[in-house]
Formats: C-alpha cells, structure tokens, sequence
C-alpha cells in the first residue's frame, strides 16, 4: 500500500481492520496534526498495519475481552506531527529517535525492531480509579494477564496510559507513573525486569478493583 495521497487512498487506510475490533482509522486523529494542518499518514503503511496489528491483536484485544471497552486517546503519529510535538512547548511529545518502534509506528528502532503505542483508557476503571486514586490496579492486571506488553506509562486523567507491544523479545519492561503511587506516595517506576516486585502474582493489588467490575 503507498502513502495515501487522496480521499481514497486514505479512506482504504483508515479501513484496514487491525483486529476484530480495531480499523486504522481510530489510530490516526491527532489534536497536533489537526491543529497544525499536518496530515498523519504513515509515510510506510505497510509497516504501520503491521505493527498495528500486533498492538491490537495481543494488547488491545486481550485488555478489552477481559475488562471491556478500550478507548484510544491517542496512537500513530507520523514523523512530521511527532516533531513538532516535540518542538512546542506542552505538546509533550518525545523527539522522534525516542518514539521510533513506539508511537510513530512505520519507523523501526534503532535496533531493527518494529512496534507500536497507544495511548489508552479503560472505561470500566474509570469509577474504580475516581473512587480510590489508584492506578496501580489497572497496571498490575495487564501485568499479570497480558504477557505480550512491553512497556506501560500512566497519566493521572482517567488513568490513561501508554502500552506498547515490540518485536524486541528482550524490551526491557517496565511500568511508570506520572501520578503518585498511593501505596509510596511517589511518582516513576513501579516495577520492571530487574526490581523484587517485578515476578509472582499481584492479585491482592487489583483483587478489589476485578470485584467491583462483577
């Protein structure tokens, strides 16, 4: 598939279906692109529907069969939207060479590897999260249950988060916060491959959360 470059095309793009309940189309708006007059397309769509796929298919899917509905808040973004999300101030975007293989998904990482985020909000926690401010919950089940995330960072509105999925088996994985942790009071890592907690069930940390949701 070449870059689209009509109404047409686009649409074609936008209808490729990533997984039975994921299309194209949802990953690409951008408030950046729609703000600036730059369009995000993939400059390689093949590579993006690929990546993306593995994101839906192993990520996204399992996430929402097992607590319902996933709602993207923001996904691909091409390499001209991510520079310039990079290059003002509160767009809060990462330079491009930090995103390849992440959110601009038809560039692979330094390494070769391919993948792909998503910034997203689980609906069903949103209650749970309001009620107890703890985001923890919702990283440790995908934790424990979706062994195919390499990486996840969450935000403190509705506990929105990135979640990447790579073909980098040795991603080194890890969850981080830009909210406190309720239980530390303290804001950055939470586990990855090399911390005590990182191993074993987490049960006990989301076991409330899994009750309110039956």
């Amino acid at each position: 598939m070449r870059t689209p470059q009509s109404v047409k095309t686009l649409e074609e793009l936008g209808r490729v279906q990533l997984s039975k309940s994921f299309f194209m189309r949802e990953f690409l708006y951008s408030e950046i692109s729609q703000i600036e007059g730059i369009p995000n397309i993939p400059d390689d769509p093949e590579l993006a529907i690929a990546a993306g796929k593995q994101l839906c298919e192993n990520v996204l899917e399992p996430i929402q069969e097992g607590l319902g509905r996933v709602s993207i808040r923001s996904a691909y973004r091409s390499c001209k939207v991510n520079q310039i999300g990079s290059e003002k101030k509160g767009y809060n975007c990462a330079e491009n060479s930090s995103n390849y293989a992440r959110h601009i998904w038809d560039v692979k990482d330094e390494k070769g590897f391919m993948g792909a985020t998503a910034c997203i909000v689980v609906t069903s926690f949103i209650p749970y999260y309001e009620q107890t401010g703890d985001w923890t919950a919702l990283a440790w089940w995908i934790h424990d249950c979706i062994d195919a995330y390499a990486e996840m960072e969450f935000f403190s509105k509705y506990a929105a988060f990135n979640i990447t999925w790579s073909e980098n088996l040795e991603y080194p994985k890890k969850i981080s916060g830009w909210v406190e942790n309720p239980y530390t009071g303290k804001r950055g890592c939470l586990t990855k491959k090399d911390m005590e907690n990182f191993s074993g069930s987490h049960e006990p940390f989301y076991q409330k959360f899994v009750e309110q949701l039956r």
